[in-house]
């Protein structure tokens, strides 16, 4: 096959999964009918590897007698469960030929294995319609800016009036060493180039601009790449990362922080320097929570303006970890991980106990749940170990906040506070469905092992941990057993949340995204 005809594929594949999933229809080996009533079409597939996880694959797809196209498929689809069709139909068609260009790439893998897996993400998220829809970056420009096309760049560094600048954790005085330069009575404040352009066309800094109060040095300094996030950045032998502000839209939202986002990697930094989750880390040391401990931003009276960056530290032991979404991310041959792991049980089962059971004691410990999806979940290729990383992603049991508020000495917390039921919820569809069962899903799919048996070494690792989860808090086994018990569980629906036109970073958390009941995976065990 050619690389678009690849791209076209895997596009209607992410679509018939989403469509399956977000319907709640039985996907069984051999032909399978979507009918569009409305329209009086359907389209036509074959089942060729039945999923319990979700990962499904088919065959060739056709809209009556003729191959489907994706973008045309998505508009039928879309007019069926209506929403915003134009906007999804536009930005299929631009997604299709982003992977088009990741697929006819050359450049070889880096020696970094880190940076390897961060631009492995060819073909993107498996239950979304428009997986690499970047909203309003140009070709050219996605050249040095896509990981998937070992893009890089050097920073574009603003330099400012104190007066217009607000930082914790030092993050001023290390500005002035990533750039290589200090300049008296000003602040250094770096941007990913894209957003740099952008920013200077917005009213409010352009203000500043006209006012002295900013000013805009350009590109220069050292080469850094962008990560799977696209907005994280990381250089090799720097002492850190740096998540920027970038105001595309990146399948579902425009990625700038929020003044709460930057603030609350300080918290977490704080919370477990004093011991907070102190019987997480001391029986799982294996696991690590990477830090965000400090921050910048031009803002106008404590309101962000989109010139903003969250320091990361690098996590220790980084050569030896891997993105969860790199190592099983759907390329045209097979995954990474199925490439390299000779034993599937025993690679899920130690998965199971050094990556996904210490996310579980945390939340028992704690009240901390983890937004813990393939792209935030760092993993050793031998599942020895992991770490989380993401300052947005923390929500915060609201039954756990008093005890929280009183260990930190405060009135507020900077995490993301709902009710118990909701982050359950968030936690089953990350922790469990997108996280913990993708690994399962790449095993099967691509014939390295039977899912349904690696779901049982899932479910006795699960069953084994939950004396340990029962101790560390009140309930705190609660989770596991819904898990393992449970007829359905709770699922995001990309293709819904997309056709609502829903932001998830805007959006409040109980609202965030569309989320309906599908059955247990974790039932299929054999």
């Amino acid at each position: 096959m050619t690389p678009r005809a690849d791209a076209e594929h895997a596009h209607l594949e992410a679509l018939l999964r989403a469509w399956v999933r977000e319907t709640n229809t039985p996907a069984p080996l051999g032909p399978i009918t979507v009918a569009l009533p409305s329209t009086g079409l359907a389209l036509h597939s074959e089942v060729l590897h039945s999923s319990p996880t979700g990962w499904h694959r088919f065959g060739p797809v056709s809209i009556g007698d003729l191959p489907a196209d994706p973008v045309l498929a998505i508009a039928l689809v879309a007019q069926e469960l209506g929403g915003e069709t134009a906007d999804l139909v536009e930005r299929t068609a631009e997604s299709v030929r982003r992977v088009t260009g990741f697929l006819e790439r050359t450049a070889p893998p880096p020696a970094d294995g880190f940076l390897d897996a961060e631009q492995s993400l060819l073909l993107g998220h498996l239950h979304h319609p428009a997986p690499k829809s970047r909203d309003g970056i140009s070709d050219r420009d996605n050249a040095r800016f896509a990981p998937e096309l070992r893009g890089s760049f050097p920073l574009h560094w603003f330099a400012a009036d104190p007066s217009v600048v607000s930082f914790g954790g030092g993050a001023d005085k290390l500005m002035d060493t990533l750039a290589g330069r200090h300049i008296d009575g000003r602040v250094l404040v770096p941007a990913h180039p894209w957003q740099a352009h952008d920013l200077v066309q917005r009213p409010r800094i352009r203000s500043l601009l006209e006012h002295g109060l900013l000013e805009s040095l350009g590109e220069f300094g050292p080469e850094w790449f962008p990560t799977s996030s696209l907005r994280t950045v990381y250089r090799p032998g720097a002492p850190v990362m740096l998540k920027l502000s970038l105001g595309l839209r990146i399948t579902n939202s425009r990625r700038e922080s929020t003044a709460t986002e930057l603030r609350r990697g300080m918290e977490i930094d704080e919370l477990l320097n004093t011991g907070y989750a102190a019987d997480t880390m001391l029986a799982h040391p294996e696991f690590q929570i990477v830090r965000d401990p400090s921050w910048i931003a031009v803002d106008e009276h404590g309101d962000v303006t989109g010139l903003d960056v969250a320091v990361r530290d690098v996590p220790a032991g980084l050569t030896d970890l891997r993105c969860l979404a790199g190592l099983v991310a759907p390329q045209p041959g097979p995954p990474k991980l199925v490439r390299i792991v000779e034993d599937p049980a025993r690679w899920i089962s130690d998965y199971t106990d050094h990556v996904l059971v210490p996310m579980l004691m945390l939340y028992a410990e704690t009240g901390i749940g983890l937004e813990a999806h393939q792209q935030n979940t760092l993993v050793r290729e031998d599942a020895s170990g992991g770490a989380y990383r993401d300052n947005q992603g923390y929500y915060l049991a609201s039954s756990h906040l008093p005890r929280l508020l009183a260990h930190l000495g405060t009135d507020h917390s900077k995490l993301a506070v709902v009710d118990d039921a909701i982050v359950d919820d968030r936690l089953t569809y990350y922790l469990l469905r997108n996280q913990a069962l993708a690994p399962i899903g790449c095993f099967g799919a691509f014939g390295a092992a039977d899912e349904r048996e690696l779901i049982g070494v899932l479910k006795a690792r699960l069953e084994d941990a939950l004396p340990a989860l029962a101790k560390a808090g009140p309930d705190g086994d609660r989770l596991a057993r819904r898990w393992l018990s449970a007829t359905t569980l709770p699922c995001k629906g990309n293709l819904l949340t997309r056709l609502q036109g829903i932001d998830e970073v805007l959006a409040p958390l109980d609202a965030q995204s569309v989320y309906l009941d599908t059955p247990n995976p974790l039932l299929e065990a054999r």
